[in-house]
Parts: structure tokens; sequence; C-alpha cells
């Protein structure tokens, strides 16, 4: 199968389980990819595939037009662009970075002004759509940034995402992943309540759900998720640990909003109580055993 070349140079920091996927969607499509992490094992696949190493994320930068960045906090973004050797010590004047991170707002308006001052172009683009869509290429990306800097990357977004929705200036892209984060949490609330009750009075919860799914009840956590829990099958995916991070940004962006939110605060506390007992590596959906403990009480 051939691939297209792609004048486009990329970098990519953040090889985790969305990284990885995302990563290894650039180097299909052809681009000439340049990859950074501090544990060489990390890089053994990506080099297979063609990827070249840098040892430093300043070298990468150097070496690179676009940097795409997929870390778990905005600390780590901070240290990873502005840290010892980091991508601001290399990256030219003209450079575009993607950060596909969920952080908050206000810190991707932060980092996109530093950069600026050096001519740099920061553009952030949280996505949606879990490892199983990072994989495929198939993710919904929400983006906050100029317009223009964002037809001109087009390409490379595209390598990895199925769905690019321009949603306002900087920072906008992660006010709206906040606002998904917030809807998918209820909509998981709702689906463990339903599991929970339908169990405490003795209906079978497949059954349950094949009824469900055929009217307005109808939701992603419930075609996707509601079998795993069912069946405890809690394979990440995406970490409960993970999402009670984003979570606490969307209560944080509420509280500067002076707005109160009403099913996020409770989910959060039922995957902080998950967290804290040594579980935050399940899939968030785990959340449903918090949900169901009442229900075992009652049974």
């Amino acid at each position: 199968m051939s691939v297209t070349q792609h004048s486009w140079v990329v970098g990519f920091i953040g090889l985790g389980s969305m990284g990885a996927g995302m990563a290894h969607c650039l180097l299909r499509k052809g681009f000439p990819v340049h990859v950074y992490a501090r544990r060489e094992r990390t890089l053994e696949p990506f080099t297979a595939q063609g990827a070249l190493t840098a040892p430093s994320p300043a070298a990468l930068g150097a070496a690179c037009d676009v940097v795409v960045l997929s870390l778990p906090d905005a600390p780590a973004v901070e240290a990873v662009l502005f840290g010892p050797d980091g991508l601001a010590q290399g990256l030219k004047p003209g450079t575009f970075v993607i950060d596909t991170s969920t952080i908050a707002a206000t810190s991707a308006k932060e980092f996109g002004t530093r950069l600026a001052q050096h001519g740099i172009h920061f553009l952030d683009a949280p996505v949606s759509g879990g490892q199983a869509g990072a994989q495929a290429g198939t993710l919904a990306c929400m983006i906050g940034g100029s317009a223009n800097h964002i037809a001109a990357i087009n390409d490379v977004l595209s390598a990895f995402c199925q769905t690019i929705t321009h949603v306002g200036d900087l920072g906008a892209g992660q006010t709206v992943k906040a606002c998904n984060q917030v809807a998918v949490a209820a909509a998981m609330l709702g689906v463990a309540d339903a599991l929970a009750l339908a169990r405490a009075q003795g209906v079978d919860p497949n059954i349950m759900r094949d009824v469900l799914l055929q009217g307005s009840a109808r939701s992603f956590p419930m075609e996707k998720h509601a079998p795993r829990i069912i069946q405890e099958s809690f394979e990440p995916g995406f970490r409960a640990r993970l999402m009670r991070k984003d979570l606490r940004l969307a209560l944080d962006t509420a509280n500067a909003s002076n707005i109160t939110l009403a099913a996020t605060p409770v989910i959060e506390h039922l995957l902080d109580t998950l967290c804290n007992d040594g579980r935050g590596d399940l899939d968030w959906c785990a959340v449903a055993l918090e949900v169901g403990k009442t229900a075992g009480k009652a049974s």
C-alpha cells in the first residue's frame, strides 16, 4: 500500500495510550515523524515504523515544522514547552504546536501567549474518542486558535481525527472538552444508576439495556460502556484517574465562572473514592462499582 508523502515534518511528545495511537496514524499516513520520550523502550515501536528519535524536546523542536503534544496535565505541558531543554528553546518562528492534552483553558491561553512572543503558533486541540479512536484515526477534535493556523495544519490533524471543529479563540477547545466530559459523566452516572436499579429489582440488566437502547435513553455510555459494566470488564480504555482529573478541571472552570454544576461533583466524588482505593488505573466506567455498592447493600 502506498502512502502520501507530506512536506510537514511532525514531532510527537507524549506516547501514552492516546498519543501512541495518534503517532502511529501520522506514520501510516506518510508523515516524517520525530519522537521523544524519556524511556528508550517507549520509542521502539515508532522507530520500527520509521520514526526518528530526538535526545530532548529542544532537539525535536529544532527538527520539526509541527509538534503534537499528548500529555497528562498542564504541569507536564509546561515542562515540555519551557523546562530545561524544552521545546521553546528549539522551535523556529512559524512553527506550530498542537496540544491535544486536556488542560485548563487558562493554561492554554498562558502557554499560547508565551510562545507567541517567539513567533510560535499554539493551538489547543483536545480530542475525544478514546484509545480505540486514537488507534483508528477517528478522533473528534475541538480546537481553539486562529482559523488560518488551523487550516494550515489541517492535514496533520486529519491523520488522526475524523472530525475537526474550530470552536473559537485559544482556550475554547479546552472549554468545549470540559463540556464534553461533564456531559459524558452525567450520562454515565445515569447508566450506572439504571443498571443498579435493574439488578436491585431482579431484572436482567442486559434485557434492560436492550430496551433502553431502542428509545430516548440511548447514549454512548449505554451502548459502549454498559456491557463492560455488566461483565465487570474494566481494562482501560480511559483510566479513572484521568477522568477524575478532567472533571476537576471542569469544576474549577465552573467555580471560576460562578456557576454550580449538578451531576459533575457527584461522579467526581465517586471517581475519587475509586482512585483512592487503588483502582485509578481501571477504565473510568468502573465508577459503576461505587454506584452499585448501595444496591448490593440493599439486596
